[in-house]
């Protein structure tokens, strides 16, 4: 069984979806679950949303998620020494995907910059569902928001999207086609998780 689960996709991937219909279908099975988010819910987290929202400085973005994500990390810590299954809708896999898209102009190799901005606090995962459609297809799912955020652009997921294909070469990593339908990837994934 694994532990600490992290869901990962571009926007419009369905990942927060799937996640919260697999957390409700491990609790339902009398599994000790938590659901967890990033950015968070918690002041440090509502300081991420802001920066995205009034398009600060990508190193300014940047630095917020790490800031979120260290206090995130103490819980995750928590949780995991308690005995629960951790679920996590985006991690540090996130940052490194867009974060490393934003920085490529400003930072040489972002990706391993970002990694090692990480690799002193952070708590690796036992498995990794990245779930993987094409940009414009996100984007057709998500058009009818309230409000798109600036990461929301097909050339920018695009890259986004190859990103996190980099970083699954990682072991931990399952990708999964998003194209799916939702009953299909969530037995998949339960099965991954329990497996």
């Amino acid at each position: 069984m694994k532990k600490f689960v992290t869901f990962e996709g571009i926007d419009g991937s369905g990942k927060s979806t799937v996640s919260k219909k697999v957390y409700d279908r491990l609790i339902s099975d009398g599994y000790d679950v938590i659901l967890t988010f990033e950015p968070t819910d918690t002041w440090l987290g509502k300081v991420v949303n802001r920066c995205i929202d009034e398009h600060y400085d990508p190193l300014i973005i940047t630095f917020t998620f790490i800031a979120d994500r260290i206090e995130h990390v103490k819980k995750i810590r928590h949780w995991l020494k308690d005995g629960k299954i951790v679920l996590c809708d985006r991690y540090a896999d996130s940052t490194f995907a867009y974060q490393g898209a934003q920085l490529k102009r400003k930072v040489k190799n972002p990706i391993k910059w970002l990694k090692s901005l990480h690799k002193e606090f952070i708590v690796e995962p036992d498995l990794t569902l990245l779930f993987v459609l094409d940009s414009g297809e996100a984007l057709y799912r998500i058009q009818n928001r309230a409000k798109l955020i600036s990461f929301e652009k097909k050339e920018f997921l695009s890259v986004v999207q190859d990103n996190y294909l980099k970083l699954a070469k990682n072991k931990r990593f399952i990708t999964r086609d998003a194209n799916k339908k939702i009953d299909e990837l969530i037995e998949e994934c339960i099965n991954y998780i329990l497996s």
